[in-house]
């Protein structure tokens, strides 16, 4: 067998996230390259941070080509190597070196599941070839289980979540932002790919799919309100987001085991079209959170406010950002989640009544989180970037173009979502065949889209127009906020974050503290705790982890083979 046997010509999925990873992975360079300027004196840290930048965007490109189970352990395992040191580039912080080794315990953990599933594919087939896989017939519904928990825990749904909202707020924002947009996506490639390769009930396995990824995304937002750190705001989304797509891709497989191919082809090309979406938005909330806390020197969202007069173009693009995360027209998150809901509807009118229950729910669940969404970006936006400062911060002013075009970038592709939806669901076309599916159609409600979009936008541009022709020739004074009536003009008349959210607190706050999720995580964090004794600090011992584990799986399979 040769290196290149290892490798396959890339198919229309590998493209698509091949695509994406490349997109993310440039703009956070370019950003990077302008939000690393404050490190400077940490010059081997910048080198060596350059280096494993390129080698975990290279070992991505490579998990998306690979055919062969080992080969895809070993370029998983310097995925999980070199995001660890992207993620603890402040290396001096003992918070962001804890962060990282919970990380990388919980990233091993992964690979621990996914070398059961395959070498119980081994068994089965006497092959490492996912062609050979595909091939078998015979059951593999333990092995499917065992690769899936697997890449749930890559993906962040919960309870595998733990790593992710301590890990986003230790890295650099580009770091997190690529994180976020594509890193935690590899385990929505895997779980695809898994679709694709296994022989399993597709319904059973569909609907605990299903039902975990509605969980996720419902314990995400919710979580997501209380937090008054921006980038660990930011993290219970990413978790949020991985729900909905899990969602579409619950739906998929539940829709192809019962012969709804046309459903099929709705839920998995939404959760395609979202794994997009959710790499554009949630990269640029990132880097907009990065620009905030090196204006500012805090991400304590109760310490911030009136940003907008000094970061006018920062504050944009997070509004932009923020409108496409929670899926209002014309940005890109309203057309994948439309597509999971026309899904879900055509489906309950097809199901038996049990299924229309769990369809209902499903159904339920994307409306809660789509409006919990809401609640919560109107109090990161309104708190931070409205108003008044809470507290004296440093002088700060927009930052550079190195900064600004990437979000400009993002923020345009996400708008072409938004208005030219044919064009991106044409691509996923290409897709839907691999899982067996139909094309979807382009006519009906996936064409209006783009027209409620441009409408959007055209009424948007006529009440500014309007605006501006009203307001031409007048002067124009700048003032404090209006204080609602108030003479004494003070910060502290303003909402906090807290209290904005202070009704939904008293009403969840049990649920979150107390509930089946919460004890379910701490039981996951309590297990993985127990690996702490690795972190000792020492660089040459976090590499020699990694190196053991690639030279240990290569010496297993050879034993085995």
């Amino acid at each position: 067998m040769t290196l290149l046997s290892l490798f396959n010509v890339p198919d229309r999925l590998s493209w698509w996230f091949i695509a994406i990873i490349t997109l993310i992975f440039t703009a956070g360079a370019f950003y990077g390259a302008d939000y690393l300027k404050a490190y400077k004196q940490h010059r081997k840290e910048l080198g060596l941070h350059v280096f494993w930048y390129l080698l975990t965007f290279a070992s991505m490109i490579l998990l998306t080509l690979t055919q062969h189970a080992v080969a895809f352990l070993v370029t998983w395992e310097l995925m999980a190597l070199g995001s660890f040191f992207l993620i603890i580039f402040e290396s001096w912080n003992s918070d962001v070196i804890k962060a990282g080794i919970n990380f990388f315990i919980q990233s091993h953990i992964s690979v621990v599941f996914l070398t059961i599933g395959f070498l119980m594919m081994y068994n089965k087939t006497g092959s490492f070839l996912w062609t050979d896989w595909t091939a078998y017939q015979g059951p593999c519904g333990l092995p499917f289980a065992f690769v899936c928990c697997g890449f749930a825990i890559k993906a962040g749904f919960v309870p595998f979540h733990t790593w992710l909202p301590v890990a986003h707020p230790a890295a650099p924002a580009h770091i997190s932002g690529v994180m976020s947009g594509v890193i935690i996506k590899i385990g929505i490639y895997g779980l695809l790919r898994s679709v694709m390769v296994f022989n399993v009930d597709l319904v059973l396995a569909g609907k605990i799919i299903l039902a975990v990824a509605a969980i996720s995304g419902l314990y995400g937002v919710m979580m997501a309100i209380v937090q008054h750190n921006l980038k660990r705001l930011l993290a219970y989304h990413s978790i949020e987001n991985i729900g909905i797509i899990g969602m579409g891709i619950g739906l998929g497989c539940i829709a192809k085991g019962l012969g709804m191919q046309e459903i099929a082809s709705l839920a998995f090309g939404g959760a395609l079209l979202h794994t997009l979406n959710h790499a554009l938005f949630k990269s640029t909330l990132f880097f907009t959170a990065g620009n905030v806390y090196q204006a500012t020197h805090t991400l304590n969202v109760e310490h911030l406010g009136g940003l907008l007069k000094s970061l006018p173009l920062t504050g944009f693009f997070f509004l932009v950002a923020a409108v496409a995360i929670c899926g209002l027209p014309p940005m890109n998150g309203f057309v994948s989640e439309i597509m999971i809901y026309l899904g879900l509807f055509d489906y309950l009118g097809q199901a038996s009544i049990l299924s229309q229950v769990g369809a209902v729910g499903a159904i339920l669940a994307l409306v809660m989180i789509g409006g919990l969404a809401i609640l919560c970006f109107t109090k990161a936006f309104g708190v931070v970037f409205l108003g008044e400062a809470r507290t004296t911060l440093p002088e700060h002013k927009e930052f550079g173009a190195l900064r600004i075009v990437p979000l400009a970038i993002l923020s345009l592709v996400m708008l072409s979502v938004g208005v030219y939806p044919e064009f991106y669901v044409q691509q996923i076309n290409n897709i839907t065949p691999l899982f067996g599916c139909p094309e979807i159609a382009l006519n009906g409600t996936i064409a209006s889209i783009g027209r409620v979009s441009a409408i959007v936008i055209a009424v948007t541009a006529l009440l500014w127009l309007v605006r501006r022709l009203a307001t031409r020739g007048k002067s124009l004074e700048t003032g404090p906020t209006w204080g609602c009536g108030y003479t004494v003009e003070s910060p502290k008349l303003q909402y906090t974050a807290t209290s904005f959210v202070k009704t939904y607190s008293k009403l969840f706050n049990g649920v979150l503290k107390s509930g089946f999720l919460e004890k379910a995580a701490n039981a996951y964090v309590r297990f993985t705790g127990k690996f702490a004794f690795l972190q000792n600090g020492r660089l040459q011992s976090y590499i020699l982890y990694g190196i053991v584990f690639i030279v240990t799986t290569i010496v297993l399979t050879l034993v085995i083979c």
